[in-house]
């Protein structure tokens, strides 16, 4: 139990990255490198006490810095895509890296992912690891110095917490989510589509052949988005529904019910082979489900583990993407001198 700090290797400019392992009574262990705040690893308990890793993740440096895929980053300044990587605040356009076809993404070339973060044991506490990083005014395009932290505590009830702090010195657009790619089977599983997933949303944010959201709700009603009773990912994933065959499969952002109250469960991830289960909860509005789609086998993880499509489900819980540009949806504008503080909880456990 508490936090082992070991050497995790050196960018190609010669940064040293550490990664830190952090621990509870129960044998959770997570890993986090400095690098993009990453999580690489999370080892958990199966119904029979098998321990095994469940997010996909590189075991070196040089894989992180050259993919693409963020696996388990913080995602910063802003998550998810925003149209033709434009967007105005008190009426002065800003323009952002056009990385993702016409859209911006994930902050950019040279996001919260793509950085050094600097780490530091919070006091007295022997499973909390906080992880600054300062991201100068222009950096990417977004205005304002923002000063930015992440927090990741442990608990002895199988908690991950994940507390992200911010504040800028002008107004500004910042919306912070964690990346991780889940697969309870264990991460050298093939496919999640036999896990079973649950969404606190009785609506949706549809979406354009450019994967940005048009700009109103959708009822889940009757349609393959509707995950308010536990169903298997698979089961409708291959539909002729229009949206599932714009986003691949689902890459789709729901509106939570639980409408930023941290206490209530905005999401749960069942496998039932391993009986592993993942709950969700958040003081964001919004959770995006992306099911891997765009993985292809090229991506080579730890222990040589090929990570085909669909091998994993992301729960990216942010404001709704692109909101920035839509008043339809809560603000991602953090005013200067304001702090931004939001909060993400992934409870584990079992059947």
């Amino acid at each position: 139990m508490g936090i082992i700090k070991e050497h995790f290797g050196k960018t190609v400019s010669g940064i040293d990255v550490d990664k830190f392992i952090l621990s509870n009574a129960n044998g959770i262990e997570i890993t986090i490198i400095t690098y993009g705040a990453t999580i690489t690893s999370i080892i958990a308990p199966d119904k029979f006490g098998n321990f095994e890793d469940i997010v996909l993740g590189y075991d070196d440096i040089s894989s992180y810095e050259s993919g693409n895929k963020y696996f388990g980053a913080v995602i910063g300044r802003s998550a998810n895509r925003i149209e033709k990587g434009r967007f105005a605040i008190n009426g002065k356009e800003y323009r952002l890296a056009q990385n993702d076809n016409t859209n911006h993404l994930h902050g950019g070339i040279v996001g919260f992912d793509k950085v050094v973060w600097t780490a530091e044991k919070v006091d007295s506490a022997d499973n909390q690891l906080k992880l600054s990083y300062f991201s100068p005014d222009n950096e990417e395009g977004y205005p304002g110095n923002l000063k930015v932290s992440v927090t990741y505590t442990v608990t002895d009830d199988n908690k991950l917490i994940i507390a992200y702090e911010g504040i800028c010195d002008k107004d500004t657009l910042v919306n912070l989510t964690n990346h991780s790619y889940f697969n309870l089977t264990g991460e050298g599983s093939k496919q999640v589509l036999n896990h079973k997933l649950f969404i606190n949303s009785d609506e949706y944010t549809p979406i354009d052949n450019n994967s940005i959201p048009i700009g109103y709700l959708s009822s889940v009603i009757d349609t393959p988005m509707d995950f308010r009773q536990l169903k298997y990912i698979g089961s409708e994933i291959e539909s002729g529904f229009q949206q599932i065959q714009i986003g691949q499969g689902y890459d789709h952002n729901w509106m939570l019910n639980s409408k930023g109250d941290i206490n209530t469960l905005a999401s749960r991830l069942i496998d039932e082979a391993s009986g592993r289960v993942l709950e969700v909860y958040t003081t964001k509005p919004a959770m995006q489900v992306y099911t891997a789609n765009f993985l292809d086998g090229s991506d080579i993880g730890k222990g040589n583990i090929v990570y085909p499509r669909r091998s994993a489900v992301c729960l990216e819980t942010q404001f709704v993407p692109n909101c920035i540009n839509c008043d339809n949806f809560p603000s991602p504008i953090l005013k200067c001198g304001d702090k931004y503080n939001h909060c993400t909880i992934f409870k584990f456990g079992t059947l």
